[in-house]
């Protein structure tokens, strides 16, 4: 067994580093303020191939592995959560599900858009009364002629109001449930396509969160993707390497936190001595390290399954919940370690326990990962 990363690995991850350093921490607190969607450092990201990252080359991708795309996000979200959420979506979500489930035809047309193109992708499979239960979902796909028509909406998706590829989910035979789920590749340009409202969240303010609508949306027949009726099992798969981003970022934001919370100590002064002297701070700092060392593991280890076909449901919903529980619990601490300062904007970590909440929820709650990974076990 080896732990350590690959030569290759290793420079990404510090080319990765110092961009975010230097292009992303500088701009995190106004993006976040100001609920910017941080396009310059999007397209940047294209320029140096994170948009794609795992897309092999033929089709315009750095064509790096899985473990790396994971590397990828952990380090931007160090620093900005948002900018990390949108590149695991974009990566993760839109991009996978295209190259593990697209015809030849389609990988060509698409992936290029979605790395060279500078497009953004998305992934639309909740709605309003399809949260956990995606069976329950009412958005319709009806083959007329040569297209199909896409009637009903989606929500909170990530990515929404400025990605131009979407993975949309919809109902083609509503009376067989989930196998009555079939997936398309939308453009937003395709006729009977808008986007609702606009969501304002607790966190990840730079992140666009959107409603899609479809308006008797014309999808061509050949936009299918898979067969009619596998829809399901295919968000399910993408879901599962979705986790493994989700798992990242939320790792990312902990390993933010703590730092914030290790300079924030070394500094502060009470009692005649700094903070990181007392022994209830130095445990607090151990803990923290101790479960982001944890969470690194189940992270890696699940995205070096993936890269290699296997099945990664278990471990994917493994590291989800964990990490994801895990920011939660260390920003939560960085917040507490910093007294009355933690809880001003004047510091990072309380933006780091608001964008760290969403990660106990979506692509999947706490609980459903629960269910997951007992239902695997049993």
């Amino acid at each position: 067994m080896d732990f350590e990363l690959s030569r290759e690995q290793k420079l990404i991850q510090k080319m990765i580093r110092e961009f975010t350093e230097n292009e992303i921490a500088p701009i995190t607190a106004e993006t976040d303020r100001t609920s910017t969607y941080p396009a310059e450092t999007i397209d940047k990201l294209f320029d140096c191939g994170v948009m794609g990252m795992a897309v092999p080359k033929e089709y315009g991708g750095a064509g790096a592995d899985l473990l790396s795309a994971a590397i990828c996000v952990e380090e931007i979200s160090k620093q900005c959560a948002s900018t990390g959420d949108i590149v695991a979506t974009h990566n993760g979500l839109c991009c996978a599900p295209i190259l593990e489930n697209g015809t030849e035809e389609q990988k060509k047309k698409y992936l290029p858009m979605l790395t060279q193109g500078h497009k953004v992708g998305a992934f639309a499979l909740t709605e309003s009364n399809a949260g956990s239960d995606a069976s329950k979902g009412t958005t319709t796909a009806r083959l007329e002629g040569d297209k199909y028509i896409l009637n009903g909406s989606k929500i909170f998706i990530t990515n929404g109001y400025v990605a131009e590829v979407f993975v949309v989910f919809a109902m083609t035979d509503p009376s067989k449930g989930t196998k009555g789920i079939s997936a398309f590749i939308v453009e937003k340009d395709f006729p009977g396509f808008s986007v609702g409202k606009h969501e304002e969240k607790l966190g990840l303010h730079g992140s666009p969160t959107a409603e899609i609508v479809f308006t008797d949306c014309e999808v061509p027949k050949e936009n299918l993707l898979g067969q009619e009726g596998k829809g399901f099992r295919i968000a399910m798969a993408t879901l599962d390497g979705g986790r493994i981003g989700i798992a990242a970022q939320a790792l990312g934001i902990a390993e933010g936190a703590m730092q914030e919370a290790i300079n924030f100590t070394k500094t502060r002064e009470q009692f005649g001595r700094p903070i990181a002297k007392f022994q209830n701070t130095q445990f607090e700092l151990a803990n923290m390290h101790v479960g982001i060392e944890a969470g690194r593991l189940l992270c890696y280890k699940a995205a070096a399954i993936k890269n290699t076909g296997a099945r990664v449901t278990l471990d994917a919903a493994t590291a989800k919940l964990f990490c994801s529980e895990l920011a939660m619990k260390v920003t939560t601490k960085a917040v507490q370690m910093h007294g009355g300062y933690g809880y001003t904007k004047d510091y990072p970590v309380e933006r780091m326990m608001r964008d760290a909440k969403i990660t106990e929820i979506y692509e999947g709650t706490s609980e459903i990962q629960r269910v997951v990974i007992s239902g695997n076990i049993l």
